[in-house]
């Protein structure tokens, strides 16, 4: 291939990718993005390797000089910012943002990127004058109008204010008010939104500011432009001015004198992406002082004093390929998404959860819809909505089963007005027997290693189990008859003797493990832990009245009311007789452990040497005290191991005592760790 050929090919290549850039900017700006965050990240990245590695493609116009996208919509007028809105440039590995930190020392100042639409507010003699969209961050669009029904933005400020002040703000809308608009839009015969920063986007540019007002935008304030009869020494202090003046700053901003706290901050938010009152998609940090920042100045596009870290995606698209239903241990009959394989947040996604048949409704999807898919809470996957624009009319619509999709018997709501329909055949529907048989093998109940799904699934298939009554009554002849349990000749294998004896250990574990493996509705560890230890055996338990359990301290009427309701089935009712008379425990020993404990929280993180982390939780309820899994003003110590992470610097940052594992033990003996 000749030299003339390798250049035509290049700028071939240069010009596909940065239409493309160019139309999904444009798109994110000034209309509804048909790709994510992260997906146009990636384009980005590549049309800028492709120009530092030919930098003669890396033209004064290209996108990746460009701030935002010029206005395209005619329903507002453009106006000029005092100052440039900039963009920031991006990193996304603790590599490329340690290699910043070096060339840019700090103090720095860390904030959360909020996941919204930027927004430029002008203040003159301290009345608003005008807002505006950022545009080409020259030039944006006057939507001062809508900025004023927005709680969160001050017509005018208070105290000691400049005669001018621009400042730069990130209009938002909360995760939790999300699906009551979406709702609303619904109703109104409009496609659903896809997340909550273009609903935030599109509201912002609406004609009609009563309709921006019933978008429930938020506002915090993150810059600041152009300002007369003012100065400021830092970004931190001009954060805190702000804030006098009345305009809402962000409370999770903090001062950072190093760069290894920078890079706790950023390990710390990692863990904590959810705990925001806004989505956020990385974590910006800025050299604080601003006479630093005049020195390192700006490059086309983006400070030098600031970079954004990129967290990897949450969210992604991909193709929705039919929905399914499953039935938990409950019965709960739960429509799930069957996806074309995505990595999102660490891992391959193929299926995800869709909640109830009414949520399918509520989002709006269609089978064979481009869907936008989060991984909640970096743990289950969720699909959030369809990317409608993309639709070409083959896709169709769910229709909820009637009947189990798996025993078929005909599915309703366990009560009038649930959202939840449920298998009514609960006790030998394949499926929430097995997924009843794994959970009360889970090490949060009678923890038997040897009873995995597979096997629990075996039991019932073979017919040795027709509900769990009988599982502490099983012989090595029951177990013959399983393929899981046995050898080729058909005796019992070592799995098969090693669940046997898992079940005699089981037999001697508390009584609120013997409540929660019943698979109570509503009764988890917690509930049951308060039951047990008030009550003290099964019989007094099933004796008290309604009222009486729901006086039980952590109790409450619809854990009570729930668990009177199970002993009214008599198979329900036969299962614990069963369990007696097989030998499981029904009575709760007093406990002999003095209570050092109790009215402290302590958290445990980190490996311990002598602890697992189930034995030190124990140890902590087991002494009266509450074992929580996360560090808040209300913790009282936080004991901590190896690799301890991001709660052992919340601990710090909050003042609390931290202990290790030796003063842990002083702690659960003598109440004091000292």
């Amino acid at each position: 291939m000749t030299e003339a050929q390798v250049s035509e090919d290049l700028l071939r290549q240069w010009n596909e990718l940065a239409k493309e850039v160019r139309r999904h900017r444009d798109l994110y700006y000034n209309g509804d993005p048909v790709i994510t965050d992260a997906e146009f990240d990636e384009m980005f990245r590549r049309l800028q390797q492709l120009e530092e590695d030919h930098p003669e493609l890396a033209v004064p116009d290209s996108p990746t000089k460009e701030v935002g996208a010029a206005p395209t919509s005619t329903a507002f007028e453009d106006v000029e910012h005092l100052e440039p809105m900039m963009s920031l440039d991006n990193v996304f590995s603790a590599e490329e943002l340690s290699d910043w930190l070096t060339k840019t020392p700090g103090p720095y100042l860390t904030e959360l990127k909020i996941d919204g639409v930027s927004i430029d507010l002008v203040y003159e003699n301290g009345q608003l004058t005008r807002a505006a969209t950022r545009g080409d961050g020259r030039v944006g669009e006057n939507i001062t109008a809508n900025a004023r029904v927005i709680d969160d933005i001050p017509h005018e400020l208070t105290g000691d204010f400049p005669a001018l002040l621009e400042v730069r703000g990130e209009v938002f809308i909360r995760p939790e008010d999300f699906p009551e608009l979406n709702e609303l839009r619904q109703k109104e015969g409009g496609k659903p939104f896809a997340n909550p920063r273009n609903t935030a986007a599109g509201g912002l540019r609406q004609k009609d500011p009563e309709k921006v007002r019933n978008r429930k935008l938020r506002m915090i304030c993150h810059g600041i432009g152009a300002r007369e009869g003012v100065e400021f020494s830092s970004q931190h202090d001009a954060y805190e001015k702000l804030a006098a003046w009345g305009l809402p700053v962000s409370e999770y901003t903090k001062r950072a004198e190093t760069a290894e706290e920078v890079q706790k901050t950023v390990e710390y938010w990692a863990d904590h992406r959810h705990d925001a009152i806004h989505e956020m998609d990385g974590l910006v940090i800025k050299v604080d002082d601003l006479a630093a920042q005049r020195q390192l100045g700006f490059t086309s596009r983006a400070p030098r004093w600031a970079i954004a870290y990129k967290y990897p995606p949450e969210e992604v698209t991909t193709k929705l390929k039919d929905i399914a239903v499953s039935v938990g241990r409950t019965g709960r009959a739960t429509p799930f998404a069957v996806l074309e394989p995505v990595f999102v947040s660490g891992s391959t996604v193929s299926m995800a959860t869709l909640h109830n048949q009414h949520e399918v409704k509520r989002k709006g999807v269609l089978i064979g819809d481009t869907v936008v898919v989060r991984k909640a809470g970096e743990i289950i996957p969720e699909v959030l909505g369809p990317v409608a624009d993309l639709r070409d009319g083959t896709e169709k619509e769910f229709v909820f089963p009637e009947n189990c999709p798996v025993c078929g018997t005909k599915l309703a709501p366990a009560k009038e007005g649930d959202a939840d329909w449920r298998c009514p055949n609960t006790r030998s529907c394949p499926a929430q027997l097995g997924q009843r048989l794994e959970y009360l093998a889970s090490r949060g109940a009678f923890d038997i290693e040897a009873l995995g799904e597979k096997g629990a699934q075996d039991l019932i298939a073979s017919g040795v189990l027709i509900d769990e009554g009988d599982l502490f009554t099983l012989t090595e002849s029951d177990l013959e008859k399983s393929s899981v349990y046995t050898t080729k000749a058909g005796t019992v294998n070592a799995s098969g003797k090693k669940l046997l004896a898992n079940l005699e250990q089981a037999k001697e574990k508390e009584l609120w493990r013997v409540l929660v493996a019943l698979s109570i509705r509503h009764v988890g560890p917690t509930a049951a832990r308060a039951l047990a230890s008030r009550y003290g055996s099964m019989g007094k338990l099933l004796d008290a009245s309604v009222d009486d359990l729901a006086d039980t301290d952590g109790v409450g009427g619809i854990i009570a009311e729930s668990f009177k309701e199970w002993f009214e089935v008599e198979w329900h009712r036969d299962i614990v007789r069963k369990w007696g008379a097989a030998g499981v425990n029904m009575e709760d020993e007093a406990s002999d452990l003095e209570q050092t404990l109790e009215g402290l929280t302590v958290v445990v993180t980190g490996s311990l040497e002598n602890f697992s982390r189930d034995g030190a939780k124990e140890a902590i309820l087991s002494r009266g005290g509450k074992a929580a899994g996360s560090v808040s003003k209300k913790t009282d110590y936080v004991v901590v191991g190896e690799n301890a992470g991001s709660k052992e610097t919340k601990a710090r940052d909050l003042g609390i005592t931290i202990l290790d594992e030796d003063q842990f033990r002083t702690l659960l003996e003598t109440g004091d760790a000292e």
